[in-house]
């Protein structure tokens, strides 16, 4: 397998910029753990580990890319299958961050929820099921984990807290589910809905999707650790 990058090949651009954002953000997270309140340690050590594990994965999907011109179907959906779930998490971790009041169900259901989510994507994917059928569950299953953080339990604690750090950082969050989740059912259906994407569009489109949602997630949760930190030593 060859690591040469052609001039031409944006692709494969598109996969060396994102692993090289994932190592900054990376060092970024661990470096900011010193920096905030004990409480949020735990949320920024999540953030750093899903950017750390995506970076590898990058590193290898560029290698496929670049060798095969295929895509990495099996480094994306391993990456996704760590890296989705810890995001899910943070909004438990957040939440647990000023209140130790969150009910063990909030972490349950995001899990499920993604797990659903990503296995069947990776069935229709994979050719272990039909695609079109596969995206119906999916899909379902990131509604179920949109209704749990804008109205299901996650919500209504969230509601209950006076920390407006905190409160903050879980609208910023749900938006990043909604819009910039939104990405990848968007490359989905185009790559398999339609006659209109081929698998270099499929995969800038996912690649610019982990750019955003991994890096953004976490720097969501740094910004309200830094400034609910402060707000305690003034």
């Amino acid at each position: 397998m060859t690591n040469m990058l052609p001039a031409d090949d944006y692709v494969g651009m598109s996969f060396w910029l994102i692993s090289m954002a994932l190592v900054a953000a990376t060092a970024f997270f661990f470096v900011e753990r010193d920096r905030v309140a004990g409480k949020w340690k735990t949320s920024l050590t999540v953030s750093g580990l899903v950017t750390l594990i995506a970076a590898v994965h990058y590193f290898y999907m560029r290698d496929v890319w670049v060798a095969t011109g295929e895509s990495p179907t099996a480094f994306r959906y391993i990456d996704w299958l760590l890296t989705v779930p810890l995001l899910m998490i943070e909004f438990y971790l957040i939440l647990s961050a000023v209140s130790s009041k969150v009910p063990a169900g909030i972490f349950w259901r995001l899990l499920l929820g993604t797990v659903v989510m990503l296995g069947f994507g990776y069935a229709g994917e994979t050719g272990m099921m039909d695609a079109k059928i596969a995206f119906i569950p999916s899909m379902a299953a990131w509604g179920f984990i949109i209704w749990e953080i804008f109205g299901g339990e996650a919500s209504k604690v969230n509601a209950g807290l006076a920390n407006p750090h905190v409160q903050k950082a879980y609208k910023t969050m749900t938006i990043l589910v909604t819009v910039g989740w939104a990405i990848y059912p968007l490359g989905y259906f185009f790559g398999y809905f339609t006659d209109g994407a081929d698998a270099g569009t499929m995969n800038i489109i996912y690649n610019i999707a982990d750019f955003w949602n991994k890096i953004a997630f976490g720097l969501v949760i740094w910004a309200a650790a830094v400034a609910d930190t402060d707000s305690k030593a003034s």
